[in-house]
C-alpha cells in the first residue's frame, strides 16, 4: 500500500469532519481506515481514506494537498510495517479458524446428539417389541399345552371307543343294585333314629307299625334320591342339606295336614305353627341322620355315588 492508492481514494464530501488548523487555515480532514480479513498476515483488503480541505488561500491548496497525502501515506506504511500489527492480523486468523473449527465440531456435536436421541428412540421401539413378543410366545405355549391336553383327552376317549369299554360307561343293573343298596341303608337308620321319636308318642307295639312303616319308605325313597342328587359331588354339604331339609318339610308339614283341622283364630295359627316346627324338627333330624350314613359309606366304597366308573 503506497500514497498512489491512497490518493484515489480521496473524497471532497466527508461524513465526519474534523477541524485542523495548520500555519493559520482551516482544513476539514477525515481519514477511515476499514480493514477485512487478509488472505495472509501482513495484507489487507482495502485501505479507504477520505480527506477534504477547505483552503481560505486557492494559491496554497495543491501544496497542503500534498503535504497531507505525504503524512497519510507514512503513517499507514508505519502501521502496516508494524510486527505487533502483523502478529494481530495472525492471531485474528487464527481465532477465525478456531471458531469455524468450533462452528464445525458443535455441527458434529448436535448431530450426534440427534443419532443418539435416534438410537434411544429406537432401543425402547426394541424393548416394547420385544415384551410383546415375549408375551405372545407365553401366550402361543399356553395355546400349545391346551391343544396337547385336548389331543390327550381324545386319544384317550378314541382308544376307549376301539376297545369298546369308555371309563365312564353306566351299566343300568348296577347303578340299580347300588341304588337299592343306597335305600336300604338310609330306611334302615332313618328308622332307628325315627324310633325314640315314635316311642314318644305311642305305647303299644301295635301303634308303632304304621309310624315305623312310613318312616322306613319314606328314608328308602330319601336314600335313592340322595344318591342321584349327590352323583359324585361328595363334599357339597349344601347339596346335602338341602336335600335333606327338602324332604322333612314335606314329611313334616304332610304330618301337620292329617291333624286337627285350622280353626280362624289366634290360638289354632299358634298350635299349628308349633306342631308344624315339631314335625319338621323331627323328619329333619331323621333325614339328616340318613344322609350322614350314606356319605360314610360314599367316603368308605362301602357304596358306589352316581354314575359308577369302570377302568379301562
Amino acid at each position: 500500500m503506497n500514497s498512489a492508492a491512497i490518493k484515489t481514494h480521496l473524497t471532497s464530501t466527508p461524513k465526519n469532519p474534523k477541524p485542523l488548523v495548520l500555519q493559520g487555515l482551516h482544513i476539514t480532514c477525515n481519514v477511515s481506515f476499514l480493514f477485512g480479513r487478509a488472505s495472509t498476515a501482513s495484507s489487507c483488503r482495502a485501505l479507504v481514506v477520505k480527506c477534504n480541505g477547505n483552503l481560505s488561500e486557492p494559491s496554497e491548496n495543491g501544496g497542503l494537498k500534498d503535504a497531507l497525502l505525504g503524512m497519510v501515506d507514512r503513517r499507514v506504511e508505519e502501521l502496516l510495517n508494524k510486527e505487533e500489527n502483523r502478529t494481530l492480523f495472525a492471531e485474528l486468523e487464527k481465532a477465525t479458524q478456531r471458531v469455524e473449527i468450533a462452528k464445525r465440531e458443535l455441527a458434529e456435536f448436535e448431530r450426534r446428539e440427534i443419532e443418539a436421541k435416534q438410537m434411544r428412540d429406537y432401543i425402547i421401539q426394541l424393548e416394547t417389541r420385544a415384551s410383546e413378543i415375549a408375551e405372545s410366545q407365553k401366550e402361543i405355549a399356553e395355546a400349545r399345552a391346551m391343544v396337547e391336553e385336548a389331543e390327550r383327552v381324545l386319544s384317550a376317549k378314541i382308544d376307549a371307543l376301539e376297545t369298546g369299554t369308555e371309563s365312564t360307561e353306566i351299566d343300568r343293573e348296577e347303578e340299580r343294585l347300588e341304588s337299592a343298596k343306597a335305600a336300604v341303608v338310609s330306611a334302615m337308620v332313618g328308622t332307628v333314629a325315627g324310633l325314640p321319636i315314635s316311642l314318644t308318642r305311642l305305647s303299644t307295639t301295635s301303634q308303632l307299625i304304621l309310624p315305623l312303616a312310613i318312616t322306613f319308605i319314606s328314608c328308602a325313597l330319601f336314600g335313592v334320591t340322595f344318591r342321584y342328587a349327590i352323583r359324585r359331588d361328595l363334599d357339597n354339604i349344601q347339596l346335602k342339606t338341602g336335600t335333606s331339609a327338602a324332604f322333612a318339610f314335606v314329611k313334616g308339614l304332610g304330618t301337620l295336614a292329617g291333624g286337627p283341622p285350622l280353626e280362624v283364630e289366634v290360638g289354632s295359627f299358634l298350635v299349628h305353627a308349633l306342631d308344624g316346627a315339631v314335625y319338621v324338627s323331627e323328619n329333619l333330624f331323621i333325614f339328616v341322620s340318613a344322609a350322614v350314613a350314606l356319605d360314610f359309606c360314599f367316603k368308605m366304597r362301602l357304596l358306589s355315588p352316581f354314575p359308577m366308573q369302570k377302568s379301562v
